[in-house]
């Protein structure tokens, strides 16, 4: 590298570094970033043999799969240690780990009583919870993800998509709507914004103390206000995710931003979601992305392969650029090809396009 290359690039360094520390993102500053900081990540998979695949793809950071689904030896410093000294042998960062608040719906929930808001069951699961947040940060993982859902993922009968895939898909009209209720009855809205804010009070301040990013993923789909089998869907409009953010303010309390189920609660995702990308990457509440593409819009969807949906990715992508965003870029669901196991060359194409896009963008003045 010749001396000018080498100034130019560490006065870019230098740049970034003092709009840092003066607070603002480094892709809000004049002109666009100097290279794309996000990269391609995974989750749920962990075990040595989808190592050796995605450090083979590059694929260099991930979400591993759940410690245990119980308060047990695996979430203990040794255990959460153990897990990230493994995957490290591949040259992969473990950059979080999911709690047990899966996106299953009540009845099969690791912790229910959180969302039940039954005392004291949910003071003690929220007190395991704490301790996991401890551990991690003993471990060095950063960041931890989780849902506070009742209902869980909704879906109704899946559709045919680009050569005869099926697609995962959401219609309304064609949901039952005389299902019974779930075993946490008729709920309230105002009801399930005590039960979260109850967790956060409690979870948020360990976060802090210990510096571990919490990262929230919406409901999955949106619903009309009235809610659906008597839950209403609190976190699946844009408002109520900037209200979940403010009920205790913190930079370590921010979202699992699922582009895709975003995008579901939109009128018109073509158009809509990259003001709502701005809007929580510009405040920093951005700490992970699934990139997950779909057709159609609010209560009528389908899931689809990120370059066949009505979303414009590449400019998705370009404002994580613009807004600084530097976490994981991965892949959510993916449509189901018929034979292919475990969906490994769906993910393959997914992992192949996101790690295309950031290079594309990453080469842009």
């Amino acid at each position: 590298m010749d001396r000018r290359r080498f100034l130019r690039r560490s006065l870019a360094g230098a740049a970034v570094l003092a709009a840092t520390s003066a607070g603002r993102s480094p892709g809000l500053t004049e002109g666009r970033p100097q290279k794309a900081l996000m990269k391609a990540g995974h989750q749920h998979r962990s075990s040595d043999a989808d190592l050796r695949v995605l450090a083979a793809l590059g694929v260099n950071h991930i979400c591993s799969a759940l410690p245990s689904r119980t308060f047990d030896e695996n979430w203990s410093v040794t255990g959460l240690s153990r897990l990230r000294e493994r995957v490290e042998r591949f040259g992969i960062k473990v950059d979080m780990v999911p709690l047990p608040l899966s996106s299953s719906s009540i009845s099969r929930a690791e912790n229910p009583h959180i969302m039940l808001g039954k005392s004291p069951e949910r003071d003690r699961e929220i007190d395991q919870i704490c301790q996991m947040i401890r551990n991690a940060a003993k471990a060095g993982i950063p960041a931890v993800k989780y849902n506070l859902t009742i209902l869980g993922v909704v879906r109704t009968e899946s559709s045919r998509g680009r050569g005869g895939a099926r697609h995962s898909t959401f219609v309304y009209d064609k949901a039952k709507q005389d299902q019974p209720l779930t075993e946490a009855g008729e709920v309230s809205e105002d009801a399930v914004w005590e039960r979260i804010g109850y967790f956060l009070k409690r979870v948020v301040p360990v976060a802090e103390e210990c510096k571990v990013r919490l990262c929230c993923h919406p409901h999955d789909p949106a619903m009309p206000r009235k809610g659906f089998r008597g839950v209403p869907r609190v976190l699946g409009s844009v408002d109520g995710l900037k209200r979940f953010l403010e009920v205790v303010p913190s930079k370590y309390h921010g979202l699992n931003f699922c582009q895709g189920s975003v995008a579901e609660m939109l009128k018109d995702p073509s158009k809509e979601i990259y003001d709502v990308i701005r809007y929580f990457g510009s405040r920093g509440k951005i700490f992970n992305v699934h990139f997950r593409n779909i057709k159609g819009g609010y209560l009528n969807f389908q899931e689809t392969f990120p370059d066949d949906g009505d979303v414009d990715m590449i400019k998705a992508m370009r404002v994580y650029k613009d807004v600084g965003y530097d976490g994981m870029i991965m892949p959510d669901h993916v449509p189901h090809i018929e034979g292919d196991m475990g969906g490994a060359q769906a993910f393959a194409f997914a992992f192949g396009y996101i790690q295309a896009l950031i290079q594309m963008v990453g080469s842009e003045p």
